[in-house]
Parts: C-alpha cells; structure tokens; sequence
C-alpha cells in the first residue's frame, strides 16, 4: 500500500492511500484502491475495509454506493421479463416496485438496512391488504437477491422480516369472509335466471359455462372450437387470452396459469346442447360477414364477434355487473367468482378434493381447500336442520319426558 500526504485546494492537509485489490472478475484488469482520510491511519483503514469486501465477498463498495434501489429493481425486472412469466405478472411485479420506489427509490442498495426495510414493511401494512404486502415482500427479496449475485451487496435486508398480522375485529371474524369468495346455490340460480331472463347475445352460454365448468374467464375467451368434444361432452384447457390493451385485435394466446391448469373438463349434456345451438348461430352469421366485409377473422374461437375477433375478459366482466342488477345478490362478485361457485358446487355434490382441484386446474389450493372446509361444515350444519326437521316430533318426546 502507497500513502502520501496532499494539500486540498482549501489549504487543508489529507492522506491518501493507493492498495491493488482483487482484479476485476469480468475483465481480468488490475482494480487499485484509493481512498481519503485525515489522517494515515484513517485512509489506509478505508483502503482495508474496501479490499476485505472485495476479497470475501466480491462487492465493489464503490459501485454499490451509487446504485439506487431503482436502478437495481429496473435491472431486475428487465431480466425476470425474460424467463418466460405472464406478461401479467410482469405488470404485477412492476406495481409492487412502484409501491417500495415510493419509500426507498433513491436509497443506495447497499444502505438498506435490515431495520430500515422493516420499517417499510411495518408501513405498508398499514396502508395495505396483507396478501398485497406479502407480495411486495417477495419482489423486493428476489431484487435484492439480484443485487447479491451481482455483488453489490453481501446480505439480504429483507431475511427474517415480520409482515404485520392485523387483528380481526368480532365483527370480521362473524361475518366470515370465505363467504363471500362464492355464490351459494340460491345466488347462483339466481344470476343464471337473471342471465336467462335478461342475458344480451352469448351471456347465457357464457355464464352457464363458467358455472358448470369452473374455468377461468381468461380461458373461457381462449376456447376453440377445436378443444370442444361433442361425442365426449369435453373441453380442454390448453391456453388463456391475454389482452394488455383491451383492444380485440391485439389479443395473445399464452399458456395459462400453471402446469395443472392443462386439463380436460367433462360438462352436462345440457351445456353441450347449448353450445352446439351456439355453433350453427354462429356460422350463419360468420357466413354473412364473410359475404359483406373481407377483415374476418378466422380464428376459430367460441366465443367471438361477427368478425371472427375473440371476446375479452373485460367484456365478460362488464356483462356480469349489468346481469347483477337483475338480482339481489350483494357480494362484489366478478366472473372469477364462477370458480370458486364451482368448487362449492362439487363438494356440495359429495366429489372429493383432489378430484375438485384437478377439474378447476389447481388454481389457489389454498383457497380451494377454504372452500371446502367452509362449505362440508355448512353441509354438516344443514344435516342437523334436515335431521330436526324429518324427527322433530320424535325429539319432541325427549321435552315432554324431561319435563315429567
């Protein structure tokens, strides 16, 4: 190591010291070390310290210092776009960024402390659903991984992080919120009868399907006429409909959510029927575009316009909002509350869980597991009514002895 005294330019004497450091791994280039003090001692202390962490753990102190927690997050983003997730989860991932930037954007990433991230934590769960909280918490522990391997910091900040569990009121803990995740039997013949009485062109193939299949919207606007089996009564879910625009012509068929999402579904002969009274629609009136307008497009689909361009999602959900209307259903209820109907559906019919969660494609398990926890105890609660109701005048003789 080379020490020398130097004279700033405001007349104040420094120490500088000069020590090689480990070369660079990249490039293989020699890396010196500089750095000040007051005093000898001081500067060749900076010196050792910057060195030890190379050495050990290959950090460029230097470098990290002047990497933002944005800058990091950017870089992260942009190589986890291409590892093959959702374009959906991407945008997932890049609103939990936009909600750490708003309390650490400008922070160097070394200077994130595990004390400091706690802090933020403890602040979102304030302002945040904890399942929102707990998926910020995961993106910023895959960043600062990122900035691990990169060697811009040794340790990770958010390891042995506490999410705040809020507690629940008496009230939240009466009101059980398992149900509201899905439509019982009497809500559910409700809205398929406000869909019947009320439904526009395709609500009720659309709703019914949804209702007897369990799939997810996104699938339902990928379906082909291709993956339906009229010998068989099946469908087969193969993809979903991705549309970041909302406009029809942009669309983008994607594998869907998880590998036991792939799956074939066996429906009621009445939904069959009702598909196949949609098909010969249809192709009438695929056949009378096609004679009038040379922009069809032959894709196939099930569910389409006069066109040939698939239904979206968004159109899906907005036809479900007007048919609540018509009832008196006052859950907030979307079209992915179909699914979860379905599960109750099945365990109401007495088919067992593992088969339920391959027919809706393992979707949430623990979500599906709620379900059918919620609704068996239900079922068990509405076998003791059925028992008081068909051997009530015998429990009666139990009173009347009792009282002798």
């Amino acid at each position: 190591m080379h020490c020398e005294e130097i004279k700033l330019k405001s007349g104040k004497k420094r120490w500088v010291c000069v020590a090689d450091a480990p070369p660079d791994p990249v490039t293989g280039k020699r890396r010196q070390i500089t750095r000040r003090g007051k005093t000898k001692k001081e500067a060749e202390k900076r010196v050792e310290k910057v060195i030890d962490s190379l050495e050990e753990h290959g950090v460029d102190q230097r470098v990290s210092q002047t990497k933002t927690f944005d800058k990091v997050a950017a870089d992260w983003l942009e190589t986890y776009a291409l590892t093959g997730v959702k374009r959906g989860t991407v945008r997932v991932r890049e609103k939990e960024i936009n909600i750490l930037n708003k309390h650490m954007a400008k922070a160097s990433i070394s200077g994130i402390s595990h004390a400091m991230y706690q802090k933020i934590i403890n602040k979102l769960s304030q302002d945040y659903a904890r399942t929102t909280v707990k998926g910020v918490h995961g993106t910023a522990g895959m960043i600062f991984r990122y900035a691990i391997r990169n060697k811009l910091i040794k340790d990770d900040p958010t390891v042995d992080v506490i999410i705040p569990k809020k507690r629940r009121t008496v009230e939240e803990i009466e009101s059980d919120p398992t149900d509201q995740k899905y439509l019982d039997n009497e809500e559910l013949n409700e809205l398929l009868e406000a869909a019947l009485l009320h439904g526009l062109d395709l609500d009720i193939e659309r709703f019914y399907l949804l209702a007897f299949s369990g799939m997810r919207p996104g699938e339902l606007c990928a379906l082909k006429w291709s993956d339906v089996d009229f010998k068989k009564n099946t469908v087969r879910i193969t993809k979903t409909l991705y549309n970041e625009n909302n406009n029809m012509k942009e669309y983008e068929l994607i594998p869907p959510k998880t590998e036991g999402s792939i799956r074939m579904i066996e429906l009621e002969e009445e939904v069959i029927q009702l598909l196949k009274s949609h098909r010969k629609r249809q192709l009438k009136i695929h056949a009378s575009y096609q004679k009038e307008f040379s922009d069809y497009h032959n894709g196939n689909f099930v569910f389409c316009r006069a066109n040939g361009y698939p239904y979206i999602p968004k159109n899906i959900i907005t036809r479900m909002a007007r048919l609540l209307e018509y009832t008196s259903i006052q859950k907030r209820a979307t079209p992915h509350i179909f699914r979860h109907s379905h599960i109750s559906m099945m365990t109401e019919a007495g088919i067992d869980l593992a088969t339920i969660m391959e027919r809706v494609g393992h979707d949430d398990p623990q979500t599906t597991l709620k379900i059918y926890t919620h609704v068996t105890k239900k079922m068990k609660k509405d076998a003791s009514d059925k028992i008081s109701n068909l051997y009530g005048n015998t429990l009666k003789k139990i009173d009347l002895k009792l009282s002798q």
